[in-house]
């Protein structure tokens, strides 16, 4: 076992420094020696050969698990490390082979239907939202950031972001505006508020919904949040809105959801989609990632968008791409979580069905750490960005140039204002 370790790990380190430990009591040290130490080891040696044949899904449960502890740096600075040499090689036969029955199993089986769409959505977003709370912004904006600047803070970056999503958009007093994947209501609250806009947020989350209806109701905002798949949606809206929901859709549902909302739109309106895509091509989700935290998602190349998009009839009036502000607001939550980890275990302490449904709190707390980091990660050095695109009908929906995006006086005015002054 500790030589096929050994030959593994030669295979995937060229670069950085890492020392890997087996249960049998071997050591051995991979790369160049340079940049900062990472040094992890394997507790048992079913750890060890669950990683060997299926590295991609199991090392992430090894982590969780105990099988793999890391014993120097963190667990942020192995997947950095490992995501770096990732970019540098090509999977070998067996795992271009599991990537393939993985796809297909996909494919045949588990496509977003009405159905499996909400039980995936429960999956992730019905967790107790006081663990969202511990970790997200005062607004529980749980989507990428807009960081104008290098010393923002998460609540400013999330403020930016919804204010730069409403710039795009061009509201204006009594626009109806549709949030499809609407959250916890933050971004459909704040354009009811500071754009004066009839918002309607649909949602699969019961969860979610529950907690942005009490809020709309404490702020007397025009604001009407359902649990409704957007496929059942049958109003016509000024502005449709969809930040971080598209990566739920599925790639076989791309042509209904773009026609669906050519219909749901008004021939002068406008659309905004936020969405995390990839810069280097199509590519399936990572599997543990598919088990453990986003069961049926899909990460979409712009190739795979933008037909879809063209059959629909909606024009394609501008692409923004925003780079490494994912991977800043991920570094936010992951401090911020780590941070409260104390309350994170009393939580559990209080609640059995948390520990019934993750197996404990310290098995949660390194899950939720794998899943941030290992996104984290991937937004510097693994293809993965944020797609901000702007959809009208009408060719003359929109200004010729862009400048409205960054000189609007009232969004100057508005990114002033504190999320504080809100009821949360």
């Amino acid at each position: 076992m500790d030589r096929l370790l050994r030959i593994a790990f030669e295979k995937l380190i060229r670069v950085g420094n890492l020392q890997v430990s087996t249960a049998g009591g071997s050591t051995f040290t991979f790369g160049d020696g340079t940049g900062r130490p990472v040094a992890i080891r394997f507790t048992t040696r079913a750890a060890e050969g669950r990683v060997l044949i299926d590295p991609e899904l199991r090392f992430g449960e090894a982590y969780m698990d105990g099988g793999v502890v890391v014993e120097q740096g963190s667990i942020v600075d192995f997947l950095d490390l490992t995501v770096k040499n990732l970019n540098r090689i090509q999977p070998n036969a067996w795992s271009r082979l599991l990537r393939r029955l993985r796809s297909l199993s996909r494919r045949v089986f588990q496509g977003n239907t009405l159905w499996r769409e909400r039980r995936t959505s429960v999956h992730h977003y019905n967790i107790d939202y006081r663990i969202h709370r511990l970790f997200l912004d005062s607004d529980l904006q749980y989507s990428c950031a807009y960081f104008e600047n290098s010393d923002a803070s998460l609540d400013d970056a999330q403020l930016a972001k919804k204010r730069h999503i409403a710039t795009k958009l061009l509201l204006r007093p009594g626009l109806k505006v549709l949030d499809i994947g609407s959250g916890w209501g933050g971004l459909g609250l704040d354009l009811a508020q500071n754009s004066k806009v009839s918002v309607v947020g649909i949602n699969l989350s019961d969860e979610q919904v529950r907690i942005a209806q009490q809020r709309a109701a404490a702020e007397g905002l025009s604001c009407e949040f359902r649990i409704q798949d957007y496929r059942k949606v049958a109003e016509k809206f000024d502005r449709i809105v969809s930040v971080g929901m598209f990566e739920h859709v599925g790639k076989r549902y791309y042509d209904a959801f773009f026609r669906k909302c050519y219909d749901l739109l008004v021939d002068d309106g406008i659309m905004l989609l936020h969405t995390i895509g990839r810069w280097n091509g199509p590519s399936d989700t990572n599997a543990w990632v598919w088990r453990h935290i986003f069961p049926g998602g899909y990460t979409p190349a712009l190739s795979e968008i933008a037909p879809a998009i063209e059959r629909s009839g909606l024009i394609t009036s501008d692409i923004e791409v925003l780079r490494i502000h994912y991977a800043e607001t991920l570094r936010a939550w992951r401090s911020n979580f780590l941070a409260k980890r104390k309350e994170v275990i009393r939580l559990f302490e209080k609640d059995p069905i948390l520990k019934t449904r993750f197996g404990g709190a310290d098995r949660f707390i390194r899950m939720w750490e794998y899943y941030l980091a290992g996104f984290e990660a991937s937004f510097r050095s693994y293809g993965l960005a944020v797609f901000q695109i702007q959809l009208i009908k009408n060719i003359d929906a929109v200004p010729l140039t862009r400048g409205y995006m960054y000189e609007n006086k009232d969004e100057r005015t508005l990114r002033r204002r504190s999320n504080d002054e809100r009821v949360r």
